[in-house]
């Protein structure tokens, strides 16, 4: 589990990044960090049409995009947003108590 810290006003799009980035396998490269962050920056400001959406189910359906269309990166998903904080836990997916590996599943 990470967690990352930033103010009231927090930039979900960067603190999540981090977060992420931090527990990601393989390790990102710069310009994948930027390719997740960017992601993230749209869906912390939805079209109106995903306006339901929680925040955190907008963020991990990002992340989850993210790794399907890379196809060997897996990392962790949003498990908490504190608001009043900034901050933000993550846990890996997994069905059988492990993190999912890249290249291969489970």
């Amino acid at each position: 589990m990470s967690k990352g810290d930033a103010s009231p006003t927090a930039d979900w799009a960067a603190i999540v990044t981090d977060a992420y980035c931090a527990d990601a396998k393989p390790p990102l490269t710069q310009e994948l960090a930027g390719r997740v962050r960017d992601a993230l920056a749209k869906a912390v400001d939805p079209p109106a049409e995903d306006a339901p959406n929680t925040l955190m189910d907008r963020l991990n359906g990002a992340l989850d995009a993210f790794e399907i269309e890379l196809r060997s990166v897996v990392g962790p998903r949003v498990t908490s947003l504190d608001e009043a904080t900034g901050a933000v836990a993550m846990k890996h997916r997994s069905e059988a108590g492990q993190p999912l590996r890249a290249f291969g599943g489970q």
